[in-house]
């Protein structure tokens, strides 16, 4: 099988050394080739020659950015009648990885290799849904608002030579939740499946499977039951005030996930609109896309297939 390893050189976790080795044991079994990602957007365009040119599978090494730049190569644009989209990979190299760790994927990069060696050898792939946001598809999450805020604010320390550690983003979350202009009272609504709109959301975060993320090895769980074979769900905030918060982020711990009465949680839905008076931060699997006033998310069914 011919197959295009997409590499982040600056992945956080895997080393030269570590590449070399997944990449020599990758060889044996595939009709390799491998380039390495120099700028945001690059591993989308890789991929997307790629597809063109009819190679079957696509190896993604890095984090949960390099994955959704793969997956959108993948499927953007839309395939025509026939055509045969690749199969896609992960092997993990992110300070996160939150699919892979959905799905199973060894965390360390040469047993994440091994697994997939054994999945291409006895023909193992799984089918999983998306979530799309407007045009862009996500692997896990989507967020508007304040979680948006936060990985914006991270993105610029990193451009500052910030490296990208669990402690970076808890100061960045405590100091741009306080930095919130109204935390008594939301402003987004949110219209579910055409249903009638719920007003007065602080946060909305929209989530393709659970665990939304980790806290170190600790697992977050915002919408305990979302799955990546049923539609998205949600966990919205009416209020962001303090004590309530930090119980809600304390339940978020639990296999139950966050209740009360500041808590809207919706599941398996199809279809959903965000919008807010003002532009807010918009984010896709962790990387921030810029402000809007309003967004459309849908849920996109058996959209590509996983070898693992």
């Amino acid at each position: 099988m011919r197959a295009l390893v997409v590499l982040n050189p600056n992945a956080t976790t895997t080393s030269v050394r570590t590449r070399d080795v997944l990449l020599a044991a990758l060889s044996n079994d595939l009709d390799l080739e491998v380039a390495e990602t120099t700028h945001r957007g690059h591993a989308t365009e890789l991929t997307r020659k790629a597809r063109a040119d009819g190679v079957g599978l696509i190896v993604s090494v890095g984090g949960d950015g390099t994955v959704n730049e793969v997956v959108n190569g993948l499927l953007d644009p839309a395939p025509a009648d026939g055509e045969t989209v690749p199969d896609i990979a992960i092997i993990p190299g992110g300070s996160t990885n939150v699919l892979a760790r959905n799905l199973g994927i060894p965390e360390n990069a040469i047993e994440a290799t091994g697994l997939l060696l054994d999945a291409l050898r006895a023909g193992r792939r799984q089918s999983i849904g998306l979530g799309r946001l407007d045009g862009r598809y996500f692997t896990f999450t989507a967020g508007f608002g304040l979680d948006a805020d936060v990985i914006q604010a991270v993105e610029a320390e990193r451009e500052r030579g910030r490296v990208s550690t669990v402690q970076l983003y808890v100061r960045t979350a405590v100091r741009r939740f306080f930095a919130q202009p109204e935390r008594a009272h939301g402003t987004i609504e949110l219209t579910a499946d055409g249903g009638p709109p719920v007003a007065g959301l602080a946060v909305v975060i929209v989530t393709n499977c659970t665990p939304w993320t980790y806290f170190g090895a600790r697992p977050l769980r915002p919408t305990p039951f979302a799955d990546l074979n049923a539609g998205l769900d949600v966990f919205g905030l009416t209020s962001l005030r303090l004590a309530p918060t930090l119980l809600h982020l304390a339940q978020m711990t639990t296999r139950r996930g966050p209740r009360g009465r500041a808590v809207l949680s919706l599941h398996d839905r199809k279809e959903l609109v965000l919008r807010a008076p003002e532009p807010l931060p918009v984010q896709v699997d962790g990387d921030y896309i810029g402000e809007r006033t309003e967004i459309t998310l849908t849920s996109v069914p058996r959209a590509l297939r996983i070898a693992y």
